[in-house]
């Protein structure tokens, strides 16, 4: 497969402005290393079909060419209460691979498919690597994965269900990234979560559900951060929204973090400064465990400008929130589990509707703790 002639991706380099090239696809700018972001606003024009399909007009992906779905999104957005407020819950974790990755992968993959890619590479400490060799399957692309050791082993058994390779890197989460940035400069083919941008065209379908099953945007959107493409992926759905007409106020968005590497947290609260006391600790929230998050900027941006904020949350009260989720039968694994607690804490100031996001599955580790 190949691109269509005359067309070109929407896509520029953040750093020196560089369209991107025609050939290949890029993790990031060859010409001065900045990374890609979309060149143009996403807009929300919702078409027929199932799934992500309705939204395929919002995708920088040449027309015509296949989405290789394996029917992520349209996930339940079911209602609670909490000392007589309502909130809603948006359950994630219903998607495909157990993950909110899945509504980035499938325009990633997508777009490595039309580009002719036959191979290619990620990094992960587990849900993103799991979504993304599913759907490189899907697409035919033989794919590598290359995980923390201490990722858990239902997440490292589901990306080898899917036939992709699983490449065990010792030491932190760190350390997995610059792994897979040495095979990249070897020759490989970097799909990276975080570096293409294509995968936020996904994330901000999130924001469209959102406000279809609500017929208003929520007053509040509370999600774990950790490099945070979800909000910022949300807050370009939100964005498009508004243009479109749809809805009159942006959401507040509030991420939340893990005490031990809580980076956004600690530049909200502190300025750069913070980051002086931030280190990248051991958590069960092992999939924000992200110590220098690419697009930190533009996260920590849109969380600002929404008037929402961060939290950060301690081990006990991840352990708490996942007994408390489950109580309410929702089987999450501790990543989701840290909105619970910040939750509680912020619930009075925040405007309704408020909307919880459970971004992976329990079945993902398999244990409270």
């Amino acid at each position: 497969m190949s691109l269509p002639e005359g067309w070109s991706w929407p896509l520029r380099c953040s750093n020196c402005g560089r369209d991107y090239p025609q050939a290949g696809l890029p993790y990031r700018c060859p010409v001065c290393g900045g990374h890609y972001e979309l060149a143009r606003p996403l807009r929300y024009s919702p078409e027929v079909g199932l799934g992500l399909e309705r939204y395929r007009s919002s995708f920088p992906l040449p027309p015509d060419v296949p989405l290789y779905s394996l029917g992520e999104g349209r996930t339940p957005l079911l209602a609670d209460e909490i000392d007589g407020r309502r909130i809603y819950l948006k359950c994630e974790y219903l998607n495909p691979t157990g993950s909110f990755k899945d509504r980035g992968s499938v325009v990633m993959v997508s777009a490595l498919a039309a580009a002719g890619i036959s191979e290619a590479i990620e990094d992960s400490s587990g849900n993103a690597g799991a979504s993304f060799a599913a759907y490189a399957a899907r697409a035919g692309i033989r794919a590598k994965v290359f995980v923390p050791d201490y990722a858990s082993g239902p997440k490292r058994a589901q990306i080898e269900a899917y036939g992709a390779e699983v490449v065990r890197i010792l030491g932190p989460r760190s350390e997995t990234s610059r792994a897979v940035l040495r095979a990249t400069e070897a020759g490989a083919v970097y799909a990276s979560h975080t570096y293409l941008p294509h995968g936020l065209a996904g994330m901000a379908t999130l924001a469209f559900e959102l406000v279809e099953a609500l017929g208003k945007a929520p007053g509040t959107l509370l999600m774990p951060v950790g490099q945070g493409t979800l909000l910022l992926g949300a807050f370009q759905g939100f964005q498009a929204l508004l243009q479109a007409g749809l809805i009159r106020e942006m959401p507040r968005l509030i991420g939340v973090q893990a005490r031990a590497c809580a980076p956004l947290w600690a530049v909200h609260t502190a300025g750069m400064a913070g980051l002086g006391w931030i280190r990248e600790g051991q958590t069960l929230a092992e999939g924000i465990r992200i110590l220098t998050p690419l697009r930190g900027d533009a996260v920590l941006a849109a969380v600002e400008g929404s008037g929402g904020g961060f939290e950060a949350v301690e081990e006990d009260e991840i352990t708490e929130g996942l007994r408390a989720l489950g109580r309410r039968g929702f089987f999450v694994e501790p990543t989701s589990a840290v909105v619970w607690p910040a939750l509680l804490r912020r619930l009075p100031d925040l405007p309704d509707p408020v909307v919880v996001v459970l971004t992976g599955s329990g079945f993902k580790t398999g244990k409270l703790e």
